[in-house]
């Protein structure tokens, strides 16, 4: 079996974040990345944060690297996996969310990591982890069918079944269970990723990650110049709201970093610029406001739909 090389796996992320911040500031035309190099107060490693602001098509726009050891896997990394308690850790990864000003597109997520525990005298345990979803607030089939299709291309070298379990995955992940709904229309989740050596785990993650973009920025194209009112503005900053109890409640990569000690900016740079909160709001009947929930917030096999 082979063996883990951090230090790859760390050239590749790094380069993964320079190309998709290039990708989106091309795209976007007007505004760049700033960047942001940190350490973490108490050692153990840092990372470098991209955040581009005030952009013609998006508001923010935050790709962030991390690289961080520790004596200790906090509580989100052992719930699932206690004989790991104990040992010393690493991690690194490129974990990012796009939020546009245009309720036509999209927001969208993409996370690639990597993780080995150590402890002396027995073998190192690690794993691959990430994926991709898309979050829209106005419905679009040709973008969903075409978000899906890509996730699918990313998985195909890797057997007919990979697509269809971590679809899956990210339908049961991405979903806020205190609401019985959907965050948006899926795309890839997967995690504890190890099967098959490490070569074959971290070439797997490596088509996850090249993929992001060739999944997104067809929609951005698609719906950058799609008028909108104000109202539909407002919807999208109500929906919002969405995005900000997931990542708060339940997204284990931010969990984990506040666990750790990460550093509390470059973690939430996730959460959207501005929000609405409007207290028990429901659409109207045969909007297309309502039709998101009705349709398009249901787990479905996007690939076979005409």
């Amino acid at each position: 079996m082979s063996q883990p090389d951090t230090q790859a796996v760390k050239e590749y992320l790094l380069g993964l974040q320079k190309s998709i911040c290039d990708g989106l500031a091309n795209e976007d035309g007007k505004a760049d990345f700033i960047i942001d190099e940190w350490q973490r107060d108490n050692g153990g490693g840092g990372g470098i944060t991209r955040v581009l602001t005030d952009g013609a098509i998006f508001e923010q726009a935050g790709v962030n690297f991390s690289h961080v050891t520790g004596g200790q896997l906090p509580a989100s990394a052992t719930a699932h996996r206690p004989e790991l308690a104990g040992r010393e850790f690493e991690a690194m990864g490129v974990s990012l969310v796009i939020h546009p000003r245009n309720p036509m597109i999209p927001t969208s997520h993409a996370n690639v990591r990597f993780f080995i525990a150590r402890k002396e005298g027995a073998e190192p345990v690690w794993w691959f982890g990430g994926g991709f979803d898309l979050t829209p607030y106005y419905g679009n089939k040709e973008d969903c069918i075409h978000w899906h299709q890509t996730s699918e291309q990313a998985c195909k070298p890797f057997g007919d079944d990979a697509y269809p379990k971590y679809k899956k995955w990210c339908d049961e992940y991405f979903y806020l269970k205190h609401r019985d709904e959907q965050r948006g229309i899926g795309g890839l989740f997967f995690d504890d990723l190890n099967e098959g050596g490490f070569d074959r785990c971290f070439d797997f993650t490596k088509s996850v990650g090249d993929h992001y973009l060739k999944a997104y920025l067809p929609v951005v194209k698609n719906r950058k110049n799609d008028a909108y009112t104000e109202a539909q503005r407002e919807f999208q900053l109500y929906r919002r709201g969405r995005y900000v109890e997931f990542n708060l409640v339940y997204d284990r990569g931010t969990l984990f970093g506040l666990q750790t000690g990460g550093r509390t900016e470059s973690i939430l740079m996730s959460l959207p610029p501005v929000v609405h909160f409007k207290y028990n709001w429901k659409p109207d009947e045969g909007s297309t406001e309502a039709e998101l929930y009705d349709y398009y917030l249901k787990p479905k096999d996007w690939i076979s739909i005409k």
